[in-house]
């Protein structure tokens, strides 16, 4: 074909530009504006035709009577669920967990053990409790017999020494049924078991079932099982089931480290595909505030693997309406087939011999629309993100030459045009940005934040819109002003795309030299735009009118509905999650960034083509009356409002508080009783307009004077929400059914002189937190201790002190510990340092007064409560 553009007699292409020009010239040759609208919603309409249905496709259950062997059983894992919910909410230390959820773990085993292939498996059954000490964030985590039942399956033909981990969790948090986490999960662990168990279908590696007790205390349960079980060291890869949500598809968002292989095997065996590598580099930013057993097994156990969640209807989400009504049995049996399949796979890896010798870097893995999975190496990705952006450069600088060549215009007149429109898209590009993120600030500041929480089809008026203004203003205003320039305007409308495609080829080099693999996205939308351009260049259809365009919009069906559909699953787990970031945030401008970037990828070939249509302002005025109306919906009208009873709940946790401030004297200086609130999301209490909290203060005086705020924060959420919390005083006391009790054993000074140490013993309930900090003023300093020593020396950041947090599953022996104080003068009879103690009765019931102030609470209100203490003392 560049042959025959070659031997074009010159007049000829005079002839070609002429009539080009001439058809320019003429603006009612164009369709009417009111089919550019109908344009956009096509997409619109096409996103909701497809993108939805195959997001929240789930595969039939089957039912017992269906029962074949080998095949997963949806209805039998979901009687199992039901059973194991009964029990009600089972938090570390409670007898609902230690005992009658071990108790029903046993008998399901039990009942497994009676169908065993015994000519096939041996099935071991062991019940650990396990004692340690991790790090997490920023304190100690410590805890005393917490509880893991561990089965290993071992085909009689097996002679390897290299198990396959299969995790999750059966504890929950306080109020909380945990059907979603993680008894689902569970029951679906306990059905691949018996699955497994009683098909005559032997496989390479013996599988471990590990059933942990305690992870929503910071994964103290796997961490323990990890460092001390004597299965621990032959797991060579964890396949880690877990849950940000309930009664959906389960993805896998985490992967390897470094082991690649990993995701080929997901590749081959999930039934039904849905991962991005996205997620993982997203997840493992720590910009989502989350974690999971994983990290146990990844950090202390040097350990592979696969982390795999639910994650839609993320609202009940550590709630009490966590239930099973909200779980279909479609999605237990989508998930059955994915771990059924994806273990029998692993199982016979041959890399499970000896992983290490498999490392190869990490993976770009993504699904598409939930039909199938496309994975390669990162190497791979670096290479063919390059490859693909440099072609696509190539092609349009080849479109550029054949302008310049048929046009009148020379090829640095071109270029000058290419220059002024690749401006116009970056402007475009910040625009599309701004635009949805100034709506977001804007709705912050007159308090109507989280507008979308409980209506996701504002987001189409709030942002969507918004960004396609920004995105398609520049072009169409410099169209508009711009009319009687000499290059026909086919050809200027061409290079609005090329333009487009240069800055997406641009930033894939970037962040593919930044080291991201999310880069791929990019090569996807340009390597669709570079098809339909060689196709272009490759026929007369890029220098017909119009003509190209048809190529363009067919090849960006599949981009876009990838766009969409990537941006709506991370709508779908960021917006439940912005209702638990706590109140310091914006959650506005997390939410309205996504989408616009979601948007502006997805529309960014597309949205200059309304410049095709006539008066295309028109139809950018169409946008903008959608986002009015929606900005008065959602600010003016109910629909607007973040929150419904059940479905989408208000966050709030509070506790009864009795708090004791002990001088060195001994003496009391503060005794008193009241509710330490934590409201989890922006809007705090402002939506609620309840009486009851009308003499609530903030507490951030408090954490000016007191280590800690004087208050008993629970666990890293709540210290990371401390300035955020109220304190609200009430006249009865607090009852407690005990307290947390320190004794002070000995203190002596030692040999050197200018040391001494403090001998305790701490008694009380199953959750506990010390919080330690010396006078420095007084050169007093924490030299040694009888607690993890590499915390001490990598203390947390001030204002924080150091914080142990101590959980018992069934050991309650006292906790003794020693403090060793140095100090230069050698003078340890003034105040050395402050030592705060927090007992937490989370299965304890309200008292009469805290059920009358509960009830105060909205309907929409999802409370979690208990009762706690606060001593603080001075050594």
């Amino acid at each position: 074909m560049s042959d025959e553009i070659t031997l074009i007699p010159e007049e000829d292409n005079l002839d070609v530009s002429n009539k080009i020009q001439e058809r320019d010239i003429k603006d009612d040759a164009k369709p009417p504006w009111y089919l550019g609208t109908g344009f956009l919603l096509f997409w619109v309409l096409l996103f909701f035709a497809v993108v939805l249905p195959l997001f929240y496709r789930m595969s039939t259950s089957l039912t017992i009577e269906d029962d074949l062997k080998g095949e997963f059983i949806g209805d039998r894992a979901y009687n199992t669920l039901n059973n194991l919910v009964n029990i009600g909410p089972r938090t570390v230390g409670s007898n609902a967990n230690e005992e009658e959820a071990v108790l029903f773990l046993m008998n399901e085993l039990a009942a497994i053990r009676k169908v065993l292939l015994h000519d096939y498996f041996t099935m071991e059954v062991d019940i650990q409790r396990a004692s340690g000490a991790l790090r997490y964030t920023h304190m100690l985590n410590m805890y005393q017999g917490v509880k893991n039942i561990i089965v290993k399956l071992t085909p009689k033909s097996s002679t390897s020494d290299s198990y396959l981990l299969v995790n999750s969790h059966y504890d929950t948090v306080a109020t909380s049924p945990g059907a979603g986490d993680d008894g689902f999960m569970v029951a679906t662990m306990l059905e691949v078991l018996r699955v497994l168990a009683t098909t005559p279908q032997s496989f390479e590696h013996p599988v471990v079932f590990l059933f942990n007790g305690a992870e929503e205390t910071a994964f103290q349960a796997s961490h323990g099982f990890i460092t001390q079980h004597k299965w621990a060291p032959h797991c060579k890869a964890v396949v880690n089931l877990d849950a940000a949500g309930s009664g959906g598809r389960d993805i896998l968002f985490q992967s390897g480290p470094s082991n690649p292989w990993l995701v080929e095997y997901y590749k081959k065996h999930a039934k039904h595909p849905f991962a991005t590598s996205l997620g993982e580099e997203i997840f493992q930013s720590g910009v989502i505030p989350s974690d999971t057993d994983f990290t146990a097994f990844v950090e202390h156990g040097n350990i592979p693997g696969l982390d795999i969640a639910q994650i839609i209807n993320g609202y009940i989400y550590h709630t009490k309406y966590d239930r099973i009504d909200v779980i279909p049995r479609s999605s237990m049996q989508s998930t059955g087939d994915n771990v059924l399949s994806l273990v029998r796979g692993l199982a016979n890896a041959t890399e499970l011999h000896n992983p290490q010798a498999y490392e190869q870097g990490h993976a770009v893995f993504f699904d598409f629309l939930g039909l199938f999975l496309i994975s390669y190496s990162g190497d791979t990705g670096i290479i063919l993100n390059n490859c693909v952006a440099v072609v696509g450069i190539v092609l349009v600088f080849v479109s550029l030459w054949r302008m310049s060549s048929i046009s009148s215009l020379s090829a640095s007149q071109v270029l000058q045009r290419v220059l002024n429109q690749l401006i116009l898209q970056i402007i475009a590009l910040a625009l599309g940005l701004t635009l949805p993120l100034l709506i977001a600030y804007m709705f912050d500041s007159f308090g109507l934040s989280l507008t979308y929480f409980s209506s996701l089809s504002l987001l189409i008026g709030l942002y969507v819109c918004p960004a396609l203004i920004g995105l398609s203003l520049p072009i169409t205003i410099y169209y508009q002003w711009k009319k009687d320039d000499k290059l026909p305007f086919p050809y200027r409308l061409q290079l609005a795309l090329h333009t487009w495609a240069i800055l997406l080829s641009m930033l894939t080099i970037a962040l593919t030299a930044y080291g991201l693999r999310s880069a791929y996205i990019f090569t996807i939308l340009n390597s669709f735009y570079a098809i339909s351009l060689a196709l272009n260049l490759l026929t007369t259809l890029h220098d017909r009118d119009y003509n190209w365009t048809g190529l363009v919009i067919f090849s960006q069906v599949i981009p876009f509905l990838y766009c969409t559909y990537r941006t709506y699953l991370l709508l779908v787990v960021l917006i439940p999650m912005s209702g638990r970031l706590g109140s310091a945030m914006n959650p506005d401008l997390a939410i309205a960034g996504v989408t616009a970037l979601g948007t502006i990828f997805a529309w960014g070939f597309l949205i200059p083509l309304i410049n095709m249509f006539r008066r295309p302002y028109l139809i950018v005025l169409s946008i903008l009356t959608v986002t009015v109306i929606t900005v008065i919906l959602a600010s003016s009208t109910h629909i607007g409002f973040p929150y419904r009873p059940r479905a989408s709940s208000e966050r709030v946790s509070f506790q009864h508080v009795r708090r004791v401030f002990y001088e060195y004297d001994g003496s009391i200086s503060k005794d008193e009783s009241g509710y330490l609130i934590s409201f989890q999301d922006r809007r705090e209490a402002k939506p609620m307009k309840m009486k009851s909290i009308t003499n609530a203060r903030s507490i951030r005086s408090d954490c000016e004077k007191h280590m800690m705020c004087g208050v008993p924060l629970y666990d890293e959420r709540w210290v990371d929400n401390r300035l955020g919390s109220v304190w609200l005083p009430r006249e009865q006391p607090v009852e407690l059914p005990a307290k947390a009790k320190l004794t002070l054993l000995s203190k002596k000074v030692l040999k050197n002189n200018a040391t001494a140490r403090f001998e305790f013993k701490l008694e009380g309930p199953d959750h506990m937190s010390l919080f330690i900090q010396t006078y420095e003023d007084d050169f007093a300093t924490l030299s040694n201790w009888s607690f993890d020593r590499t915390y001490l020396e990598n203390p947390p950041a001030y204002p924080l002190s150091y914080h142990i947090y101590f959980t018992y599953g069934t050991d309650r022996s006292p906790l003794n510990f020693s403090l060793d104080i140095s100090k230069p003068n050698g003078d340890f009879e003034v105040p050395l340092f402050q030592l705060g103690i927090s007992g937490h009765y989370v299965e304890t019931k309200r008292d009469a007064l805290t059920e009358q102030f509960a009830a105060s609470f909205p309907s929409y209100a999802a409370l979690v409560d208990w009762p706690s203490s606060y001593d603080r003392y001075i050594f």
